[in-house]
């Protein structure tokens, strides 16, 4: 046992997996299989949306959302989740994760149902109900990270935390690659059933009335799955590290605990005392105390999570432009709405299938053996060559021949995102924080991820426009192209790269080794002084 370690917490630590842990992963995922559905699949139809809202007769090309109401209905989500991750990582630290665990699941489920049925018919209603609800939506999805990657940090060993938390966020990409099946099911029903011609054979009857209940039903469709947890959720216990170093309830953890791991323990009162009484251990966050023991960790959380979110979000967002661009998804007036919903989706779900969701488990099996620090850096790394690789040649890849070639390269840049920073900077927040300030840490770190997110999503709607006036999107102004946004991406992958030289390992540590929580009175934390240093000798 470590030195000054509660018998509570070392129990925890030294666990053999359980069917407990995996349950806590079930029931923590399903949350962000939820976040990462409601989250992408917006761009799955906001071509649809541009059709049947903002049509112009006599238009050579089919109606599209213009910019400002893109931009909202796209970024209104990454907003409230922001501004969820900042509330609901501090409310997570004053009221208990458990407590606040349920609010965010309800928010979300609420949320998801309301956005697709967006009252009003005019254009204006609809899309400002829209991001109404999506505003909210975001809120809650914002609750769940910070709180979702403390619980199953928390209730972990020590041995496989790495991997636990990882399998939470790897929910993600079941997230998006379900949203891209529900939207080919549901895309491909109707475009059974509902018959309709190109755009360019008969503008008007290209988009079929019923072609509105498809983005709705694409939106609601998320809520289930969260849903169905909702019960399990609230069944599980507050944590021990919660209960025993912040409610300063050991009797309480050891009885939690005790039916959690089948075993008798005893409640250390006394040594809960010591411990929360301790100086060393009741610093707050913007003390000069933390700044010296975590100011650089938390800089280094946020700064690589915020480059990563700008490149990865932005991915995703404009990927179906860039599918566009080297011909996987025909022009848009060669095909009815339905029908290009259809084609969106099937590209993405094809990406998602062959590189996202095989990147989340590669990090899922690795992380525990090769580490968050070399696993982030790799990934970054990786990330960098590829956007290089695929921008400055970037006419190549436009020719007929080379187009799968492409969609390769594009592929492992995705692949490396996920066996990489996309997961690593989920993880280390929720280990390398004191229990009193978990929660609220994670919640900054992942907040600048999403102003990230932010910025990819508005930044690069604008910035992958054509050069040509005559090629861009109606209603943007020309931009800097797709191989110039390729360009920027390798360069903030990069920097993320040079960032990550902040962030130290976590590996095989207890959370009270990394934090100095066990240690007593002036004692110093493993990240300071320990054998694990920010960068690997």
């Amino acid at each position: 046992m470590a030195r000054g370690q509660l018998g509570v917490l070392n129990a925890l630590d030294a666990a053999k997996t359980q069917w407990y842990h995996f349950t806590a992963i079930v029931i923590a995922g399903m949350g962000f299989f939820t976040d990462a559905y409601d989250l992408f699949c917006i761009s799955l139809v906001t071509k649809l949306l541009g059709r049947i809202y903002y049509h112009v007769d006599g238009a050579p090309k089919p109606g599209t959302l213009p910019p400002n109401v893109a931009a909202a209905v796209t970024g209104v989500a990454f907003v409230g989740t922001l501004t969820g991750q900042l509330f609901f990582g501090w409310l997570g630290d004053k009221m208990g994760r458990k407590k606040v665990y349920g609010i965010t699941l309800i928010l979300m489920v609420v949320c998801s149902i309301a956005s697709g049925l967006s009252f009003g018919s005019s254009p204006k209603g609809v899309m400002a109900t829209l991001c109404f609800f999506r505003f909210w939506l975001g809120f809650g999805i914002g609750g769940d990270y910070p709180l979702s990657a403390t619980i199953m940090s928390e209730y972990s060993n020590k041995k496989t935390r790495g991997a636990f938390i990882a399998a939470v966020f790897a929910m993600q990409g079941f997230g998006i690659l379900g949203g891209g099946i529900v939207a080919l099911v549901v895309s491909s029903s109707f475009d059974r059933a509902f018959k309709a011609p190109a755009y360019s054979v008969n503008a008007a009857a290209s988009t079929v009335p019923q072609a509105d209940y498809v983005w709705r039903i694409i939106l609601m469709f998320g809520a289930f799955p969260a849903a169905i947890t909702y019960y399990w959720r609230m069944k599980m216990p507050e944590t021990a590290r919660y209960t025993a170093l912040v409610a300063k309830n050991a009797k309480q953890a050891a009885a939690d605990m005790s039916k959690v791991l089948n075993v008798d323990l005893e409640a250390e009162e006394d040594k809960v005392i010591k411990l929360t009484e301790n100086q060393a251990n009741s610093f707050g966050l913007f003390s000069r105390e933390f700044l010296k023991r975590h100011g650089l960790h938390l800089l280094g959380t946020t700064s690589t999570w915020f480059l990563l979110d700008i490149a990865f979000y932005s991915q995703n967002l404009f990927q179906k432009d860039i599918f566009s661009g080297i011909g996987w998804i025909p022009p848009a007036a060669t095909m009815n709405a339905i029908h290009e919903v259809y084609k969106i989706a099937k590209a993405q779900t094809l990406i998602a299938l062959f590189s996202t969701v095989p990147g989340y488990w590669f990090t899922v099996a690795f992380i525990d053996v090769i580490g968050r620090f070399t696993i982030q850096l790799m990934g970054f790394f990786f990330m960098t060559v590829f956007m290089f690789a695929l921008a400055i040649p970037y006419h190549h890849w436009t020719l007929k021949p080379n187009r799968i070639g492409f969609v390769i390269m594009y592929s492992l840049t995705f692949f490396f995102a996920n066996f990489g920073p996309n997961s690593t900077t989920f993880v280390v927040p929720a280990e390398i924080f004191p229990a009193r300030l978990r929660s609220t840490c994670h919640g900054i770190s992942a907040a600048a991820g999403k102003a990230g997110a932010i910025v990819g999503a508005f930044g690069f709607l604008y910035a992958a426009q054509s050069t040509d006036p005559t090629k861009t999107d109606a209603g943007y102004p020309t931009g800097i192209g797709i191989r110039y946004s390729l360009i920027m991406l390798g360069v903030i992958n990069f920097f993320g790269m040079l960032f990550t030289l902040l962030v130290p390992e976590s590996k095989g540590k207890s959370l009270e080794e990394l934090t100095g929580e066990n240690e007593g009175e002036g004692g110093e934390t493993e990240l300071q002084t320990g054998p694990t240093r920010t960068v690997p000798l």
